[in-house]
């Protein structure tokens, strides 16, 4: 029997005994997806074995060819098993190492996730999209809406000029007046709003724009810890 027939017969047992063990999710007691990926790998391992034994080598040339294989392929199954693990922790270290940056992490549940880290400045600050824009803003839970800068406002397809300032606002810089606005669409990574409520601070009274509780309070959770703040849908 040459080697393509010993394959085939491989992969037909292992198929046959999959479709037998459909219904209980097992085969010789392992799960049929890990029962699987065995059937698929057990061909390339003897195939493999098969070359080293062949060529001609000594028996201890053979053997620590033989481990060679069989560490690269314990390695890539590894990183194949672990791979999800892998995003996590290095979307982990890269919110760590750009503080704003949003990242995007899949939870235990399925869900995503949003981290963000503090900047230098204590504060949470991150890009949000408005309007299919990047706009740079401050993450404040104690503003009820989100409050653009003039410069924003602009940026996003909004005129300042044409706005009616009659609210009454509290700035950073005093009290000031601000015009109400509708935002077509807010988003921080996966998470989108449409319609959100926002208002326009007058010119020169808003140092930076302020997403706030207008968005804030539409998430399904929002998680502060000491220098990580966690956004879900």
């Amino acid at each position: 029997m040459n080697r393509l027939n010993i394959v085939l017969a491989i992969l037909g047992i292992g198929l046959a005994l999959l479709v037998f063990n459909s219904n209980t999710g097992t085969t010789f007691g392992m799960h049929n997806d890990d029962f699987a990926r065995i059937v698929y790998l057990l061909p390339i391992a003897l195939m493999m074995s098969a070359a080293v034994w062949g060529s001609r080598h000594t028996v201890s040339q053979s053997l620590r060819n033989l481990l060679i294989w069989f560490v690269v392929i314990m390695a890539l199954a590894t990183a194949y098993i672990y791979r999800y693990d892998a995003e996590r922790v290095g979307n982990r270290l890269f919110a760590g190492l750009l503080p704003g940056h949003a990242v995007v992490v899949t939870t235990s549940e399925g869900g995503q996730e949003v981290i963000l880290h503090k900047r230098s400045s204590g504060h949470f600050e991150t890009v949000v999209k408005i309007n299919g824009q990047p706009i740079d803003m401050l993450i404040d839970t104690g503003a009820s809406t989100i409050a653009l800068s003039q410069e924003d406002a602009a940026r996003v397809g909004i005129i300042p000029e044409n706005l009616t300032y009659s609210m009454s606002v509290m700035t950073a810089n005093g009290r000031a007046s601000a015009a109400p606005v509708e935002l077509g669409s807010v988003s921080i990574g996966p998470i989108k709003r449409h319609d959100v409520k926002a208002s326009v601070a007058e010119a020169g009274k808003l140092d930076q724009s302020l997403l706030g509780m207008s968005f804030l309070e539409t998430l399904g959770s929002m998680q502060m810890q000491t220098d990580e703040l966690r956004l879900r849908d």
